[in-house]
């Protein structure tokens, strides 16, 4: 899973954002703030691996917020004030990527998945970039989830649409009550959640809210 921390002024595109990004199966939105400064007081407390840093905000730019960072925190700049010469400053503050705010969600999803394993898109001319991207395109899910089982699958999308009683998932799937509760003691394991309710939410988040 990777973290992901937004900080924009614009509420509008920056709740729009984190809840496109909160629909991908392996990025996590942990924070939306609206300044510089308070990029680098929630990841005091809220650690990500990747920033979505817009440029002009309150207090100071954003690139003068990336170049402030720790280098642990890699961020991609995304503005409407994508210029050479903003490209530049970036480069030279230590962001790994730079968009416009008409990028594809899912070019800045692969973009946000290459950045989190190391890669420099910044850097890079536009063919290569365009090729590191494409090796990015697709959703990366936690080990937990890839070891799934095709029943545990079935039960998650029974959870996702709101089924969760223990007799009824059983009738659904015609298994037994205590085979039910199994498979949720190992889908609970499995996706490091606690109870029914998180296991439905994260269910969701993952994509298994409808059935394949």
């Amino acid at each position: 899973m990777i973290r992901v921390m937004i900080a924009d002024d614009h509420q509008l595109f920056a709740e729009g954002l984190s809840r496109a990004l909160d629909g991908i199966p392996d990025t996590r939105v942990v924070g939306v703030v609206e300044s510089g400064k308070a990029l680098a007081e929630a990841l005091e407390n809220q650690p990500a691996e990747v920033c979505i840093v817009d440029i002009e905000m309150p207090g100071g730019d954003g690139i003068e917020a990336i170049s402030s960072l720790d280098a642990r925190f890699r961020s991609i700049v995304v503005s409407m004030h994508a210029s050479d010469d903003q490209k530049e400053r970036a480069v030279k503050a230590g962001a790994r990527g730079f968009f416009s705010k008409g990028v594809p969600l899912v070019t800045l999803a692969a973009a946000i998945r290459a950045v989190a394993d190391g890669e420099n898109l910044i850097e890079y001319d536009d063919e290569k970039r365009d090729e590191t991207l494409e090796r990015y395109m697709s959703a990366k899910l936690d080990p937990g989830a890839e070891a799934l089982t095709p029943r545990e699958v079935e039960l998650l999308q029974l959870l996702a649409n709101g089924v969760s009683a223990t007799d009824e998932l059983a009738d659904r799937l015609y298994i037994s009550q205590k085979t039910v509760k199994n498979h949720l003691a190992s889908i609970f394991q499995k996706l490091a959640v606690a109870d029914r309710t998180q296991a439905a939410i994260e269910a969701i988040r993952l994509g298994f809210s409808n059935p394949k």
